[in-house]
């Protein structure tokens, strides 16, 4: 399935699902990347997020909470992640969290502006003669 963002040149908004999101592309930060890459291998809770983005990062991007929470309640509001459900684990609220369909698009979109600045970089490099 693939969802198209068209831009609103006015609006700062994009039109996707049939509803509007906040224009991301061009502002998708290395933590919002992260939460959204571990999102898209399926449902998580807070802490299984925040240990999947420290594994995709090697380790060199630990979210704490507080950090986690205001990003997840910002792309919640956005649209781009909704809940998916909540269980009660050793006497605490665990709550799942999922990418939505606006939220895979951006990260389609993102990851694949992040492909294209790398591999030009490489090109650039190997002509410099510093990438093996």
């Amino acid at each position: 399935m693939t969802i198209e963002l068209e831009r609103s040149a006015h609006s700062g908004l994009q039109y996707t699902d049939h509803r509007y999101i906040k224009s991301y592309v061009d502002e998708v930060r290395e933590p919002t990347f992260l939460v959204l890459t571990a999102l898209a291998g399926g449902p998580l809770h807070g802490y299984g997020i925040i240990q999947e983005a420290e594994h995709l990062s090697k380790g060199r991007v630990r979210l704490r909470a507080g950090t986690l929470y205001a990003t997840l309640d910002r792309l919640s509001a956005d649209g781009l992640v909704d809940e998916a459900g909540e269980e009660i684990v050793e006497g605490r609220l665990r709550r799942y969290y999922r990418l939505s369909k606006p939220g895979t698009a951006l990260l389609a979109a993102e990851s694949s502006r992040r492909m294209a600045v790398s591999k030009e970089a490489i090109r650039r490099l190997r002509v410099l003669g510093a990438w093996t």
